[in-house]
Protein backbone atom coordinates (compact mmCIF):
# COMPACT_ATOMS: atom_id res chain seq x y z
CA UNK A 1 0.00 0.00 0.00
CA UNK A 2 1.47 2.96 -1.02
CA UNK A 3 0.67 6.80 0.21
CA UNK A 4 1.25 9.83 -1.21
CA UNK A 5 2.13 13.19 0.90
CA UNK A 6 1.05 16.40 -1.07
CA UNK A 7 3.51 18.96 -0.82
CA UNK A 8 3.45 22.64 -2.20
CA UNK A 9 5.44 23.22 -4.81
CA UNK A 10 8.50 24.87 -5.19
CA UNK A 11 8.79 27.88 -6.70
CA UNK A 12 12.06 29.39 -8.31
CA UNK A 13 11.98 32.29 -6.11
CA UNK A 14 11.96 29.56 -3.09
CA UNK A 15 15.02 28.14 -4.40
CA UNK A 16 16.83 31.32 -4.72
CA UNK A 17 16.78 32.57 -1.03
CA UNK A 18 17.44 29.04 0.45
CA UNK A 19 20.71 28.80 0.03
CA UNK A 20 21.05 32.33 0.50
CA UNK A 21 19.79 31.08 4.17
CA UNK A 22 22.01 28.28 4.73
CA UNK A 23 24.85 30.11 3.71
CA UNK A 24 25.08 33.58 6.12
CA UNK A 25 27.73 33.72 8.21
CA UNK A 26 27.40 33.93 11.73
CA UNK A 27 27.97 37.28 13.40
CA UNK A 28 31.04 37.78 15.76
CA UNK A 29 29.60 40.00 18.51
CA UNK A 30 32.70 42.03 20.22
CA UNK A 31 33.37 39.37 22.81
CA UNK A 32 33.49 36.33 20.66
CA UNK A 33 36.27 38.72 18.97
CA UNK A 34 38.04 38.92 22.07
CA UNK A 35 38.18 35.04 22.85
CA UNK A 36 39.25 34.18 19.18
CA UNK A 37 41.97 36.63 19.37
CA UNK A 38 43.03 35.55 22.71
CA UNK A 39 43.06 32.23 21.42
CA UNK A 40 45.25 32.90 18.92
CA UNK A 41 48.06 34.25 21.23
CA UNK A 42 47.80 31.70 23.52
CA UNK A 43 48.74 29.19 21.00
CA UNK A 44 52.19 30.79 20.83
CA UNK A 45 53.06 32.49 23.99
CA UNK A 46 56.36 32.68 24.26
CA UNK A 47 56.45 34.39 20.81
CA UNK A 48 53.73 36.69 22.01
CA UNK A 49 55.93 37.08 25.23
CA UNK A 50 58.80 38.53 23.71
CA UNK A 51 56.88 40.49 20.66
CA UNK A 52 54.96 42.14 23.70
CA UNK A 53 57.82 42.67 25.76
CA UNK A 54 59.59 44.93 22.53
CA UNK A 55 56.58 46.75 22.65
CA UNK A 56 56.75 47.17 26.47
CA UNK A 57 60.75 48.13 26.41
CA UNK A 58 59.79 50.95 23.60
CA UNK A 59 56.45 52.06 25.70
CA UNK A 60 59.11 52.16 29.10
CA UNK A 61 61.73 53.69 27.32
CA UNK A 62 59.49 56.62 26.66
CA UNK A 63 57.76 56.87 29.64
CA UNK A 64 60.80 56.73 31.48
CA UNK A 65 62.15 59.47 29.72
CA UNK A 66 59.57 61.62 29.62
CA UNK A 67 58.80 60.91 33.75
CA UNK A 68 62.83 61.48 34.45
CA UNK A 69 62.94 65.17 32.18
CA UNK A 70 59.67 65.70 33.75
CA UNK A 71 60.96 65.56 36.79
CA UNK A 72 63.84 66.71 36.23
CA UNK A 73 62.07 69.65 34.62
CA UNK A 74 60.01 69.82 37.78
CA UNK A 75 63.04 70.29 40.32
CA UNK A 76 64.50 72.84 37.93
CA UNK A 77 61.50 74.71 38.25
CA UNK A 78 61.54 74.52 42.06
CA UNK A 79 65.05 75.46 42.04
CA UNK A 80 64.04 78.45 39.09
CA UNK A 81 61.79 79.52 41.35
CA UNK A 82 63.70 79.68 44.81
CA UNK A 83 65.62 82.04 42.39
CA UNK A 84 62.38 84.45 42.03
CA UNK A 85 61.16 84.15 38.55
CA UNK A 86 57.86 86.02 39.42
CA UNK A 87 59.29 88.43 42.11
CA UNK A 88 58.61 91.51 41.07
CA UNK A 89 59.69 94.70 43.69
CA UNK A 90 58.11 97.98 42.94
CA UNK A 91 59.72 101.40 44.93
CA UNK A 92 59.35 105.12 44.33
CA UNK A 93 61.30 106.93 41.88
CA UNK A 94 62.16 110.59 41.55
CA UNK A 95 59.45 113.23 40.86
CA UNK A 96 60.38 116.06 38.22
CA UNK A 97 62.26 118.16 40.37
CA UNK A 98 64.68 115.45 40.97
CA UNK A 99 63.53 114.65 44.47
CA UNK A 100 62.51 111.38 45.92
CA UNK A 101 59.10 110.41 45.27
CA UNK A 102 56.71 108.59 47.79
CA UNK A 103 54.65 105.58 47.23
CA UNK A 104 51.30 105.96 48.71
CA UNK A 105 50.15 104.46 51.41
CA UNK A 106 47.47 101.94 49.71
CA UNK A 107 50.06 100.96 46.95
CA UNK A 108 49.97 97.71 48.83
CA UNK A 109 45.88 97.40 49.00
CA UNK A 110 46.30 98.82 45.36
CA UNK A 111 48.26 96.33 43.99
CA UNK A 112 46.52 93.01 45.87
CA UNK A 113 43.71 93.67 43.44
CA UNK A 114 45.85 93.07 40.73
CA UNK A 115 44.68 89.37 39.61
CA UNK A 116 47.45 87.22 38.61
CA UNK A 117 49.31 88.92 41.73
CA UNK A 118 49.36 86.36 44.10
CA UNK A 119 51.34 87.79 47.44
CA UNK A 120 52.10 91.21 48.50
CA UNK A 121 54.42 92.55 51.34
CA UNK A 122 56.17 95.67 52.01
CA UNK A 123 59.18 97.41 54.09
CA UNK A 124 59.20 100.95 54.66
CA UNK A 125 62.75 102.66 54.98
CA UNK A 126 63.36 104.26 58.33
CA UNK A 127 66.32 106.56 57.05
CA UNK A 128 67.03 108.33 60.70
CA UNK A 129 66.82 105.25 62.74
CA UNK A 130 70.61 103.96 63.06
CA UNK A 131 71.24 100.22 64.55
CA UNK A 132 73.57 100.58 67.53
CA UNK A 133 74.38 96.84 69.54
CA UNK A 134 74.69 99.19 72.67
CA UNK A 135 74.56 103.60 73.43
CA UNK A 136 78.49 102.97 74.39
CA UNK A 137 79.04 102.74 70.25
CA UNK A 138 80.35 106.34 68.79
CA UNK A 139 77.42 107.09 66.42
CA UNK A 140 79.57 107.15 63.49
CA UNK A 141 79.97 103.45 63.47
CA UNK A 142 76.62 102.72 62.37
CA UNK A 143 77.96 99.52 60.80
CA UNK A 144 76.31 100.34 57.41
CA UNK A 145 73.01 98.50 59.25
CA UNK A 146 69.65 99.83 57.83
CA UNK A 147 66.42 99.72 59.79
CA UNK A 148 63.36 98.74 58.52
CA UNK A 149 59.38 98.76 59.20
CA UNK A 150 58.15 95.07 57.77
CA UNK A 151 54.51 93.67 57.38
CA UNK A 152 53.82 90.58 58.81
CA UNK A 153 53.46 88.24 55.56
CA UNK A 154 57.49 89.49 54.70
CA UNK A 155 58.74 86.38 54.76
CA UNK A 156 56.50 84.28 53.14
CA UNK A 157 57.03 87.15 50.21
CA UNK A 158 60.74 86.99 49.06
CA UNK A 159 61.26 83.40 50.84
CA UNK A 160 62.86 84.05 53.62
CA UNK A 161 63.89 81.24 56.58
CA UNK A 162 64.06 82.13 60.07
CA UNK A 163 67.47 81.01 61.44
CA UNK A 164 66.44 81.20 65.50
CA UNK A 165 64.03 82.80 67.65
CA UNK A 166 61.04 83.79 65.81
CA UNK A 167 59.47 86.25 62.94
CA UNK A 168 57.32 89.07 64.29
CA UNK A 169 53.47 87.97 65.06
CA UNK A 170 50.50 89.71 66.13
CA UNK A 171 51.58 90.12 69.69
CA UNK A 172 55.18 91.58 69.02
CA UNK A 173 54.50 93.74 65.95
CA UNK A 174 53.13 96.63 67.99
CA UNK A 175 55.95 96.16 70.58
CA UNK A 176 59.79 96.73 70.69
CA UNK A 177 60.95 94.04 69.03
CA UNK A 178 63.18 93.53 66.16
CA UNK A 179 64.51 90.66 64.21
CA UNK A 180 67.67 90.75 62.49
CA UNK A 181 69.04 89.85 59.00
CA UNK A 182 71.97 87.22 58.62
CA UNK A 183 74.70 89.88 58.25
CA UNK A 184 73.23 92.27 60.83
CA UNK A 185 73.09 89.81 63.66
CA UNK A 186 76.52 88.79 62.83
CA UNK A 187 77.80 92.63 62.65
CA UNK A 188 76.80 93.00 66.06
CA UNK A 189 78.06 90.25 67.70
CA UNK A 190 74.43 88.51 68.32
CA UNK A 191 74.54 84.63 67.57
CA UNK A 192 70.92 84.12 69.33
CA UNK A 193 67.93 85.89 70.82
CA UNK A 194 67.49 85.76 74.48
CA UNK A 195 65.44 88.09 76.70
CA UNK A 196 69.13 90.02 77.52
CA UNK A 197 69.99 90.13 73.42
CA UNK A 198 68.92 93.65 73.31
CA UNK A 199 69.67 96.71 70.76
CA UNK A 200 69.47 100.51 70.02
CA UNK A 201 67.21 100.95 67.19
CA UNK A 202 66.54 105.33 66.92
CA UNK A 203 67.47 105.62 70.32
CA UNK A 204 65.03 102.93 71.36
CA UNK A 205 65.48 99.44 73.05
CA UNK A 206 64.47 96.79 71.20
CA UNK A 207 64.32 93.14 72.16
CA UNK A 208 65.97 90.73 69.92
CA UNK A 209 63.31 87.99 69.25
CA UNK A 210 64.82 86.23 65.85
CA UNK A 211 67.47 86.12 63.32
CA UNK A 212 67.22 85.48 59.76
CA UNK A 213 68.80 82.80 57.35
CA UNK A 214 70.39 85.00 54.71
CA UNK A 215 67.77 85.79 51.68
CA UNK A 216 69.18 85.69 48.61
CA UNK A 217 65.84 87.66 46.49
CA UNK A 218 66.46 89.88 49.11
CA UNK A 219 69.82 90.76 50.16
CA UNK A 220 68.91 93.92 51.49
CA UNK A 221 67.02 92.44 54.26
CA UNK A 222 70.49 90.76 54.92
CA UNK A 223 72.05 93.70 56.55
CA UNK A 224 68.30 95.44 58.00
CA UNK A 225 66.80 95.52 61.45
CA UNK A 226 63.05 94.68 60.53
CA UNK A 227 60.25 95.75 63.12
CA UNK A 228 56.79 95.89 62.95
CA UNK A 229 55.01 98.20 61.15
CA UNK A 230 52.42 99.49 63.91
CA UNK A 231 55.49 99.54 66.78
CA UNK A 232 57.80 101.85 63.65
CA UNK A 233 55.06 104.60 63.88
CA UNK A 234 54.28 104.52 67.31
CA UNK A 235 58.05 104.55 68.82
CA UNK A 236 60.27 106.11 66.12
CA UNK A 237 57.58 108.48 63.99
CA UNK A 238 56.99 105.97 60.75
CA UNK A 239 55.05 108.21 57.85
CA UNK A 240 53.30 105.04 57.18
CA UNK A 241 55.03 105.23 53.10
CA UNK A 242 56.12 101.94 51.63
CA UNK A 243 59.31 102.07 50.15
CA UNK A 244 59.54 98.58 48.99
CA UNK A 245 56.70 96.91 47.74
CA UNK A 246 57.57 93.01 46.88
CA UNK A 247 54.84 90.87 44.85
CA UNK A 248 55.03 87.26 43.51
CA UNK A 249 52.98 86.70 40.23
CA UNK A 250 51.73 83.65 38.55
CA UNK A 251 54.68 82.96 36.00
CA UNK A 252 52.96 83.37 32.62
CA UNK A 253 51.62 87.10 33.62
CA UNK A 254 54.90 87.98 35.03
CA UNK A 255 55.26 90.67 32.29
CA UNK A 256 51.59 92.19 32.19
CA UNK A 257 51.38 92.43 35.76
CA UNK A 258 55.08 94.50 35.47
CA UNK A 259 53.13 96.67 32.58
CA UNK A 260 50.34 97.34 35.43
CA UNK A 261 52.50 97.62 38.20
CA UNK A 262 53.66 101.64 38.11
CA UNK A 263 50.22 103.26 37.52
CA UNK A 264 48.11 100.61 39.97
CA UNK A 265 50.49 101.82 42.62
CA UNK A 266 50.53 105.01 42.23
CA UNK A 267 47.77 106.47 39.54
CA UNK A 268 48.39 110.18 40.22
CA UNK A 269 52.08 109.86 39.13
CA UNK A 270 53.24 106.29 37.36
CA UNK A 271 56.65 107.80 36.02
CA UNK A 272 57.52 108.36 39.68
CA UNK A 273 57.64 104.58 40.53
CA UNK A 274 60.12 102.16 39.73
CA UNK A 275 59.59 98.56 38.69
CA UNK A 276 62.18 95.69 38.43
CA UNK A 277 62.71 93.73 35.70
CA UNK A 278 61.32 89.89 35.69
CA UNK A 279 64.08 87.93 36.92
CA UNK A 280 66.68 86.08 34.30
CA UNK A 281 65.50 82.86 35.47
CA UNK A 282 62.48 83.06 34.08
CA UNK A 283 63.47 83.51 30.93
CA UNK A 284 66.10 80.17 31.44
CA UNK A 285 63.15 78.37 32.54
CA UNK A 286 61.03 79.29 29.93
CA UNK A 287 63.87 78.10 27.46
CA UNK A 288 64.19 74.50 29.53
CA UNK A 289 60.59 73.90 29.31
CA UNK A 290 60.86 74.28 25.25
CA UNK A 291 64.05 72.40 25.28
CA UNK A 292 62.36 69.54 27.29
CA UNK A 293 59.40 69.46 25.04
CA UNK A 294 61.21 68.94 21.51
CA UNK A 295 63.55 66.20 23.52
CA UNK A 296 60.57 64.15 24.64
CA UNK A 297 58.41 64.62 21.33
CA UNK A 298 61.26 63.18 19.58
CA UNK A 299 61.83 60.15 21.39
CA UNK A 300 58.19 59.37 21.60
CA UNK A 301 58.14 59.47 18.24
CA UNK A 302 61.22 56.57 17.92
CA UNK A 303 60.13 54.47 20.92
CA UNK A 304 56.90 53.97 18.71
CA UNK A 305 58.08 53.41 15.83
CA UNK A 306 60.26 50.08 17.16
CA UNK A 307 57.11 48.79 18.32
CA UNK A 308 54.94 49.59 15.42
CA UNK A 309 57.85 47.48 13.56
CA UNK A 310 57.51 44.72 16.33
CA UNK A 311 54.15 44.11 15.96
CA UNK A 312 53.92 44.39 12.09
CA UNK A 313 56.63 41.84 12.40
CA UNK A 314 55.21 39.43 14.93
CA UNK A 315 51.65 39.56 12.83
CA UNK A 316 53.78 38.81 9.42
CA UNK A 317 55.33 35.93 10.31
CA UNK A 318 51.95 34.85 12.18
CA UNK A 319 49.93 34.46 9.05
CA UNK A 320 52.73 32.78 7.18
CA UNK A 321 52.68 30.09 9.89
CA UNK A 322 49.32 29.84 10.40
CA UNK A 323 47.79 29.56 6.59
CA UNK A 324 46.31 25.88 7.31
CA UNK A 325 44.18 27.56 10.32
CA UNK A 326 42.97 30.45 8.06
CA UNK A 327 42.20 27.46 5.43
CA UNK A 328 40.61 25.32 7.91
CA UNK A 329 38.48 28.41 9.07
CA UNK A 330 37.38 29.80 5.70
CA UNK A 331 36.35 25.90 4.53
CA UNK A 332 34.28 26.21 8.18
CA UNK A 333 32.45 29.36 6.50
CA UNK A 334 34.26 31.99 8.01
CA UNK A 335 33.90 35.45 5.82
CA UNK A 336 37.04 37.14 4.75
CA UNK A 337 36.02 40.27 6.68
CA UNK A 338 35.84 37.76 9.95
CA UNK A 339 39.68 36.44 9.30
CA UNK A 340 40.79 40.27 8.63
CA UNK A 341 38.53 41.32 11.91
CA UNK A 342 40.57 38.12 13.87
CA UNK A 343 43.70 39.04 13.05
CA UNK A 344 43.78 42.82 13.24
CA UNK A 345 42.24 41.95 17.12
CA UNK A 346 45.68 40.48 17.81
CA UNK A 347 47.20 42.82 16.73
CA UNK A 348 45.66 45.31 19.28
CA UNK A 349 45.43 43.28 22.24
CA UNK A 350 49.29 42.26 21.81
CA UNK A 351 49.94 46.32 21.50
CA UNK A 352 47.88 47.36 24.30
CA UNK A 353 48.76 44.51 26.32
CA UNK A 354 52.56 45.82 25.48
CA UNK A 355 51.93 49.09 26.04
CA UNK A 356 50.10 48.42 29.84
CA UNK A 357 53.39 46.69 30.16
CA UNK A 358 55.39 49.16 29.27
CA UNK A 359 53.59 52.26 30.67
CA UNK A 360 54.04 50.51 34.04
CA UNK A 361 57.44 49.37 33.95
CA UNK A 362 58.45 53.15 32.80
CA UNK A 363 56.54 54.86 35.95
CA UNK A 364 58.10 52.15 38.15
CA UNK A 365 61.57 53.74 36.80
CA UNK A 366 60.87 56.65 37.18
CA UNK A 367 59.82 56.71 40.64
CA UNK A 368 63.15 54.70 41.35
CA UNK A 369 65.35 57.42 39.68
CA UNK A 370 63.38 60.38 41.30
CA UNK A 371 63.91 58.94 44.33
CA UNK A 372 67.73 58.31 43.86
CA UNK A 373 68.27 61.69 42.83
CA UNK A 374 65.71 63.22 45.48
CA UNK A 375 63.40 64.76 42.90
CA UNK A 376 59.64 64.88 42.73
CA UNK A 377 58.98 62.07 40.76
CA UNK A 378 56.10 63.21 38.08
CA UNK A 379 54.94 61.10 34.81
CA UNK A 380 52.67 63.21 33.13
CA UNK A 381 49.09 61.43 32.67
CA UNK A 382 48.89 62.17 29.10
CA UNK A 383 52.07 60.07 28.78
CA UNK A 384 50.16 57.01 30.34
CA UNK A 385 47.06 57.25 28.21
CA UNK A 386 49.08 58.50 25.23
CA UNK A 387 51.49 55.56 25.72
CA UNK A 388 48.76 53.35 25.84
CA UNK A 389 46.76 55.03 23.28
CA UNK A 390 49.47 54.92 20.68
CA UNK A 391 50.79 51.45 21.03
CA UNK A 392 47.08 50.65 20.19
CA UNK A 393 47.02 52.83 16.88
CA UNK A 394 50.33 51.71 16.51
CA UNK A 395 49.57 48.23 16.70
CA UNK A 396 46.15 48.68 14.30
CA UNK A 397 48.33 50.30 11.60
CA UNK A 398 50.86 47.39 12.18
CA UNK A 399 48.60 44.60 11.92
CA UNK A 400 46.27 46.05 9.17
CA UNK A 401 48.84 44.50 5.81
CA UNK A 402 49.08 40.97 7.99
CA UNK A 403 45.04 40.87 8.48
CA UNK A 404 44.40 42.15 4.81
CA UNK A 405 46.93 39.39 3.66
CA UNK A 406 45.06 36.90 5.88
CA UNK A 407 41.26 37.22 4.22
CA UNK A 408 43.12 36.65 0.63
CA UNK A 409 44.60 33.55 1.87
CA UNK A 410 42.68 30.84 -0.59
CA UNK A 411 40.71 27.85 2.07
CA UNK A 412 41.91 25.33 -0.81
CA UNK A 413 45.60 26.49 -1.18
CA UNK A 414 45.83 26.64 2.30
CA UNK A 415 44.85 23.23 3.44
CA UNK A 416 47.10 21.95 0.44
CA UNK A 417 50.19 23.56 1.41
CA UNK A 418 49.29 23.49 5.16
Amino acid sequence: MTSTVDRAPVTPADRDRLPAARLRPARLRPADVVRVAGAGLRTRPLRVVLSALGIAIGIAAMVAVVGISASSRAELDRALAALGTNLLTVSPGQNLFGGDAVLPRESEAMIERIGPVTDVSAVGHLPDANVYRSDRIPAGQTGGLRTYAARLDLLETVGATVHSGTWLNEATHRYPAVVLGAKAAQRLGIRAPHPDAQILVGGVLFTVVGILDPVPLAPELDYAALIGWPAAETYLDFDGHPTTVYTRSVDSFVEAVRAVLAPTANPAAPNEVTVSRPSDALAAQRAAGSAFTGLLVGLGAVALLVGGVGVANTMVISVLERRSEIGLRRSLGATRGQIRLQFLAESLLLSTLGGLAGVGAGAVVTAAYAAYQGWPATVPTWVAAGGVGATMLIGALAGLYPAVRAARVSPTEALATG
